[in-house]
């Protein structure tokens, strides 16, 4: 049997789908994601972006097709599930549709080298919206109470000149793991910490929680915190 699995979205929606897609394995299996995250995808025989299959332009173009579509045995989408003209253009072919929002319940896990926590906690103070944003200066008076050492963490794009940035999703995942502790935003680095299993606080603003927080053992979930809601959180974790 071989199944290939797309799974399109941001960092936070394709670690939250990692349980349903390891579950999803066949003999053969590949997967097609964004191209950010094919370092989180190990348990693949083969990863490809989608934007160099050519599945986008699949129901748009009359003549558009993906041959490597016609290989498979099987195949399990998260793309293309809102999309009716991309569902008939790939009617003959064995999909199953599934819906963006996260599968149920399961624990993320991406496995990285063994390494020694390092003693220091990671704040993370952006998300992809500005309406998920804590202030900034809110998390440093959270980092000026905590009694461990700050490292402070930021995409390639985001200003803050003190902060670590790994651009490697993987290579990130194993710097955080290294953590003793996570705090930020309903973030997808929050969400790649916690599948590293490093305790984290996230502080969520505008989306729900019930659907779209970090899961695993060591989560604090904090909805329109004040500073001393954080301060708390994070001194439990930290023990």
């Amino acid at each position: 049997m071989t199944r290939l699995l797309i799974r399109p979205g941001a960092i936070g929606d394709v670690i939250l789908s990692l349980p349903a897609l390891e579950a999803a394995r066949a003999d053969y299996t590949e997967v097609w994601a964004p191209r950010p995250l094919l370092p989180l995808i190990r348990f693949a025989d083969r990863t490809r972006a989608i934007i160099d299959t050519g599945l986008d332009l699949v129901g748009v173009l009359d003549d558009a097709r993906v041959p490597a579509l016609e290989t498979f045995d099987s195949i399990y989408s998260w793309y293309g599930a809102n999309r009716p003209e991309f569902r008939e253009a790939v009617s003959h072919l064995p999909f199953t549709f599934f819906p963006a929002l996260p599968p149920p319940p399961g624990i993320p896990r991406i496995s990285v080298p063994g390494a020694p926590r390092a003693g220091h906690a990671v704040i993370h103070p952006f998300a992809s919206s500005p309406s998920k944003r804590w202030p900034l200066d809110r998390f440093r008076e959270v980092a000026a109470q905590l009694d461990a050492p700050i490292q402070w963490c930021a995409g390639p794009e985001e200003p803050l000149d003190e902060a670590v940035r790994i651009g490697d999703l993987y290579d990130l995942a194993c710097w955080l793991a290294t953590a003793r502790l996570y705090i930020g935003n309903d973030s997808g680095i929050a969400h790649l910490a916690a599948a590293v299993g490093v305790p984290v606080v996230a502080i969520f603003l505008t989306t729900d929680p019930r659907i779209w927080a970090p899961r695993g053992a060591r989560i604090r979930v904090l909805e329109q915190p004040d500073t001393h809601a954080v301060v708390m959180a994070a001194r439990e974790l930290l023990g």
